[in-house]
């Protein structure tokens, strides 16, 4: 079969916290003391080995954003964004320097729609040792209506979506800066979460690896939605008419950030 398919330890994903679902849940990221097996930290920055391993012959990390539980990406500092980016990419690109894996995903979920389980905001890695790197995306994902382009790093609204409506895309170059990419990153959360859709509650935010080593890579963000169920049961993707707006809106919002 030409899939991926993980194994999932059902019984161990019953125990994980449910902040996103159940508001008197307590939080794990927010007792700070009572976290194990922490890798590297900057300041409220924390990397640690995941509690909850439950993909079958993986290995899990969780990077948690900070020490604000009802916060995320739209609220923070640009210098708070900057390094949190950097220090992602910095061992997004260690674990994929390691040899240890086939790939090592790098993403995030944001939201009740998005399959995350936990409100507190965080990215996660997950390192495969083995794994089939050509199904894991498509280069024409990346194609898209142009919305910026400043520092090696340009930005546009994909017009070859995973799923559908308001996917946007982020292609760096080989050099390019870290904090434009963690600016750009940021306007896109920002748009989708304010001004995209009133019923936009979830993202997700993909890296894609695309030499093996993390030095050149795409980013893609995702306004997630009730799935269509044309895409679940047969792979169908909308193209929304409406990219042009999406392009132009954002270039309106965020013309200090992508340079005029």
């Amino acid at each position: 079969m030409n899939v991926n398919l993980v194994g999932f330890d059902v019984n161990l994903g019953k125990n994980k916290p449910r902040t996103l679902i159940d508001d008197a849940a307590s939080c794990p990221f927010c007792d700070v003391a009572g976290l194990t097996n922490i890798i590297d930290r900057d300041g409220a920055i924390i990397l640690l080995r995941n509690k909850y391993n439950v993909l079958k012959d993986a290995e899990q990390f969780v990077l948690i954003e900070n020490d604000v539980c009802k916060s995320d990406m739209p609220d923070y500092t640009r210098e708070h964004m900057r390094r949190l980016i950097a220090f992602g990419l910095k061992h997004w690109q260690r674990l994929l320097a390691s040899r240890k894996y086939e790939e090592v995903l790098f993403f995030k979920n944001y939201g009740p729609l998005s399959g995350g389980t936990v409100r507190h905001p965080h990215m996660q890695l997950v390192g495969f040792p083995h794994i089939k790197r050509n199904l894991l995306f498509d280069e024409d994902e990346f194609c898209g209506i142009p919305v910026g382009k400043k520092d090696g790093v340009a930005l546009n609204v994909a017009t070859c979506p995973r799923i559908g409506f308001g996917e946007l895309n982020i292609v760096p170059e080989k050099k390019f800066s870290v904090a434009t990419l963690a600016d750009f990153i940021q306007i896109c959360t920002d748009y989708l979460m304010k001004h995209f859709s009133a019923f936009c509650t979830s993202y997700n935010i993909f890296f894609y690896d695309k030499a093996g080593c993390g030095e050149e890579f795409l980013v893609k963000i995702l306004p997630r939605f009730a799935t269509s169920p044309l895409f679940v049961g047969y792979n169908i993707r909308f193209l929304p008419n409406n990219l042009e707006i999406v392009a132009n809106e954002m270039r309106e919002y965020y013309d200090d950030v992508l340079g005029g």
